[in-house]
């Protein structure tokens, strides 16, 4: 069985190695996949957003996500079975569920609530350690998810709220969804926001960030445009992000995650 995680531990601390130690002592044989854990510390956005892209291209398995800045708070600790039979274990932020809608939603859920399946006693500040590594590798040796504790209604799940753009025929209203390292910038935008102003490629845009204007240039790749150029491209996820070729657009227009970019589609 594989078990994929993902969590903003960063790898500079224990915290992963201790993680993958539980797991390997209930799991031997389990598959391992670090997905990353360089989501920013406690953005749950982020991490959920990451989670969903990625689980297309993991085999199915546990999903096992912490990304968790209410330990210790009165949130729950959950296993999750999604509608296609994956399995996700986490906790009840909204971290887990843009993921398991993309395979067809929550089948069901349950609160880790047995303590025979978590390390004793459980850590107040380190249930990534203590509660949500061990129920994964339970899991992953085939321990029913019932078993784990009582069920949660799915609709009393917490969902997250992913920021809507607001799209107008000559302006759009963008937020950025995440910064990547090389100073990319995703924002909750698809190419089809953009159909109606057919946006060929090599297309100037005049972008309103913090009052200041920039434009960037319509591309297929960074190669497209000039080293230095701001350009607007469709990522390998299908959003559309803004990048400087060989440089930072993050760095360039001065904004991080929650930022917003106003697209003047008439200033062309």
């Amino acid at each position: 069985m594989v078990i994929t995680f993902l969590t903003d531990f960063g790898l500079q601390d224990d915290f992963v190695g201790t993680c993958h130690g539980v797991i390997a002592t209930i799991a031997p044989d389990a598959r391992v996949i670090d997905v990353t854990h360089g989501v920013r510390p406690g953005h749950v956005l982020q991490g959920a957003l990451v989670l969903a892209n990625t689980l297309p291209y993991m085999p199915s398995g546990v999903h096992l996500a912490v990304v968790d800045p209410g330990v210790g708070s009165g949130r729950r600790a959950l296993a999750v079975r999604d509608a296609e039979g994956r399995l996700y274990v986490g906790p009840d932020n909204g971290l887990l569920l843009p993921a398991a809608d993309r395979f067809g939603g929550v089948a069901a859920a349950h609160e880790l609530a047995n303590a025979d399946y978590s390390l004793q006693p459980v850590s107040r500040t380190f249930h990534g350690r203590d509660l949500f590594s061990p129920a994964a590798a339970h899991l992953a040796v085939g321990v029913a998810l019932e078993k784990l504790g009582p069920p949660v209604d799915p609709g009393e799940l917490v969902r997250i709220e992913i920021p809507q753009p607001e799209v107008g025929q000559n302006r759009i209203r963008a937020v950025v969804l995440e910064v990547d390292r090389f100073g990319n910038l995703t924002l909750n935008l698809r190419p089809e926001h953009l159909e109606h102003a057919e946006l060929a490629a090599g297309t100037r845009i005049e972008l309103v960030c913090r009052g200041d204007r920039f434009y960037a240039v319509s591309a297929r790749t960074f190669a497209d445009a000039p080293r230095g150029s701001l350009i607007l491209y469709e990522d390998s996820y299908g959003s559309l992000a803004l990048a400087v070729s060989r440089g930072s657009a993050a760095e360039l227009l001065r904004i991080e995650e929650g930022g917003e970019i106003v697209l003047d589609l008439a200033a062309r």
